[in-house]
């Protein structure tokens, strides 16, 4: 008998990067054996998709109606990446008692950085959660380098990055008529560059406004920005710093992610400016939408310009280059190589999880 196969993540809205990843997994293994769980935002309208009330220990009355001998690939971030005192034990002793097969799916490349401030209790969480895993997943090399050999592990390790095909019709959707208002000013600039994340330090924003502001002077152009904000953690004093007096910028909320690819497409640039990287789903988005990307040298890196976070020189340096001396290297190269790895990284997470095609 083949195993249920679980998917348990969080599904937009918001559109964060492990959100986008469930929506690609969720629409290309949608078959009659995987079952989806997600948290968070607000209920699905689909039978196919169990709500779990996380907060409420809803994972435990999902686990004990569909949990046994499952195979659960698990994206979620409160039994692992940040263990939670009481969802994690009520996981780890139900799967004794279910039985089923735990694939924790790690996309957090600040984990080995965060790990050594980790308390007492929370070491001995990671620990535990740690030693009951079956299988990991994680994207990139260092995230599996740091698990061996730091953290010891003796499980399977599979690298696969979390880029996806795209769920069809994504990529061709238009804005809506709200969205088609809010982003006028910003079109209005001769140039424009586009930055997605949050208002908090590691993300970057006030790094591009400022070096976006000194390149404005000394380049004598015009050039805005848009600020993309998932809103989903918020530094008020910060944004504060990064907004004020700066009527150049424009700053939007939740933009669905399929609205995210028209914004792109009438970007000249995208820049990422984030401090850490598990992999940079929207360093990909962008390449996929023609533009060129300036980053920070974390996660994905291949086809873009880079950074060191926190230097700005050399910022304001690669945002010059990108907007006015781009290299004549064609973006549709780049994009053509990820969308092959999108369909490989696919194929290959079929495989783990024992997932047919249909």
């Amino acid at each position: 008998m083949s195993r249920r196969i679980i998917l348990f993540g969080p599904l937009p809205p918001p559109y964060g990067g492990v959100a986008i990843y469930m929506k690609a997994l969720v629409t290309q293994l949608g078959t009659s054996n995987v079952r989806v769980w997600t948290y968070g935002g607000g209920r699905p309208d689909d039978a196919k998709i169990r709500f779990v009330a996380h907060r409420k220990l809803g994972t435990i009355w999902a686990l004990i109606a569909e949990g046994h001998l499952a195979r659960i690939l698990d994206a979620s971030h409160f039994h692992l990446e940040y263990p939670n005192p009481l969802l994690l034990p009520a996981w780890l002793i139900l799967k004794r008692l279910l039985r089923f097969e735990w694939y924790k799916n790690i996309l957090d490349g600040s984990l080995p950085k965060r790990y050594p401030h980790f308390g007492m209790t929370q070491r001995w969480l990671f620990h535990r959660a740690i030693k009951a895993v079956d299988e990991f997943v994680v994207v990139s090399e260092d995230l599996k380098h740091w698990l061996q050999e730091e953290i010891k592990v003796r499980q399977p390790i599979t690298i696969i990055p979390c880029l996806m095909p795209n769920p069809p019709g994504d990529s061709d959707r238009k804005l809506s008529i709200t969205t088609e208002g809010l982003i006028k000013p910003y079109l209005a600039h001769s140039k424009r560059v586009c930055s997605i994340g949050v208002f908090v330090p590691s993300y970057g924003f006030k790094d591009v406004a400022e070096a976006i502001e000194k390149l404005r002077e000394r380049a004598k152009e015009d050039i805005g920005l848009i600020l993309l904000d998932g809103a989903f953690v918020r530094d008020y004093q910060y944004r504060d710093e990064t907004l004020r007096g700066r009527d150049w910028i424009t700053a939007l909320e939740k933009v669905p992610n399929p609205e995210l690819y028209e914004i792109l497409k009438r970007s000249d640039l995208f820049v990422r400016a984030s401090a850490e990287e598990g992999y940079g789903i929207a360093r990909i988005e962008a390449i996929w939408c023609g533009i060129p990307v300036v980053a920070t040298r974390v996660g994905e890196t291949r086809g873009m310009l880079l950074y060191d976070f926190g230097n700005e020189e050399e910022l304001i340096s690669q945002l010059n280059t990108a907007l006015f001396n781009p290299a004549p290297e064609d973006t549709t190269v780049w994009a053509d190589r990820y969308r092959r790895e999108a369909e490989e990284n696919l194929q290959a997470l079929r495989k783990v999880l024992g997932v047919q095609q249909e």
